[in-house]
């Protein structure tokens, strides 16, 4: 393969920012660390142009996705995300090509058992002369990893959460939270539980859904920089923050509730306990039922405090009906066992470390098979 292989990325913007915030992570890492040139085409560049603050590294191109694609020649590298179906010309000129392109569809993480047999399992095109692989991201070995650039545990072990917390607030003793989720009806009686409670909870509310539930609560807006009290419950608002500012947010807390994908593996990387909000899929027969309790049979089979934090988990994603009374004795029992948990994220750090890294992984496959 060239030395500074050229990929073309496709992504779909379907809902929030997931699906970009995964393509663009994975963008940066192959630019960065391994010489790639990567044009990425987003049908919604506003939201990737959000989520990244206007920042333009050396090495990617974003491009509009739009109805009618332009003519040009595909990039030796292919990369359909998400099943998102690439534009027929494009496909036509990937077939005329005379050494055809390595053309991967990248999956959404998978935390389910049959991720290793699915990884890598070729997929003929049913009437051109393509064949694409599925590539899937996975806690599992045999699959591909999850995403993590090579100095990202190096910067956690440098980061010092009490001068941040200090940022924030002059007196820092307390439980430190991020809160970061979808809609979610629980949210009320765990704000309520926080404010009730006997120690000071600090937590750190994120733009969007999160923002607008907590406001409701309060019966009052609130505005980015702003720090609010309610009992025990000391709330600092926070901005929509570019991606490559988020992993401090998790950094300076003790407890991170996450949603989705992106933010989940880096809950993951954080070697700190988190709480799931799995991206919803009611249309779907609730399928993310079935996902989140497979990610808790593999990641919290630790006895008590394993089941403490899938007990919560099931009522804050609604899987178990959430009442002010089930949800107050699961986060008591959640709660004492959050020093067992960290020392539990730790170690599922260190396995997810021997499965290597997504963007690293993809790119020795690549290189195999050019």
């Amino acid at each position: 393969m060239n030395q500074h292989p050229n990929c073309d990325l496709f992504c779909r913007v379907i809902d929030n920012y997931g699906d970009i915030g995964v393509c663009w992570r994975l963008a940066r890492q192959l630019s960065a660390e391994h010489g790639w040139h990567i044009r990425l085409w987003v049908d919604d560049t506003d939201a990737c142009e959000q989520l990244t603050h206007g920042a333009k590294p050396k090495g990617i191109e974003l491009h509009a996705w739009t109805a009618d694609f332009p003519i040009l020649t595909p990039a030796s590298i292919v990369i359909e995300a998400f099943a998102c179906e690439l534009p027929e010309s494009y496909l036509a000129a990937m077939a005329a090509m005379p050494t055809k392109p390595v053309w991967l569809n990248l999956e959404y993480l998978c935390v389910e058992d049959w991720g290793p047999g699915f990884h890598l399992q070729p997929s003929p095109h049913p009437r051109l002369p393509l064949l694409k692989h599925f590539f899937v991201p996975g806690i599992l070995p045999g699959t591909g990893g999850v995403l993590r650039e090579k100095d990202l545990l190096a910067q956690k072990r440098a980061f010092d959460d009490e001068t941040v917390r200090r940022s924030y607030a002059a007196d820092t003793s307390g439980r430190w939270i991020f809160l970061f989720c979808y809609d979610n009806p629980a949210l009320t009686h765990l704000l309520d539980i926080w404010a009730n409670g006997e120690q000071t909870t600090h937590c750190l509310v994120s733009a969007g859904k999160a923002n607008a539930q907590v406001a409701n609560w309060l019966g009052q807006a609130l505005l980015p920089g702003q720090t609010l009290r309610r009992g025990n419950l000391v709330l600092h608002v926070l901005p929509f923050v570019a991606q490559h500012e988020f992993d401090a947010l998790l950094w300076t807390c003790d407890l991170n509730f996450v949603r989705g994908e992106d933010s989940f593996c880096r809950a993951l990387w954080s070697d700190l306990p988190f709480v799931w909000h799995i991206y919803p899929q009611e249309a779907q027969d609730n399928a993310h039922h079935a996902k989140l309790d497979a990610f808790y049979r593999h990641y919290a089979a630790l006895g008590q405090a394993g089941a403490a934090l899938t007990d919560f988990s099931r009522l804050w994603n609604g899987i178990t009906e959430p009442t002010p009374r089930s949800l107050a004795l699961a986060w008591e029992a959640l709660e004492a066992e959050l020093p067992a948990l960290n020392l539990h994220a730790q170690a599922w750090r260190t396995q997810l470390e021997n499965l290597g890294d997504l963007a690293g992984n993809l790119a020795a496959f690549c290189q195999q098979n050019n």
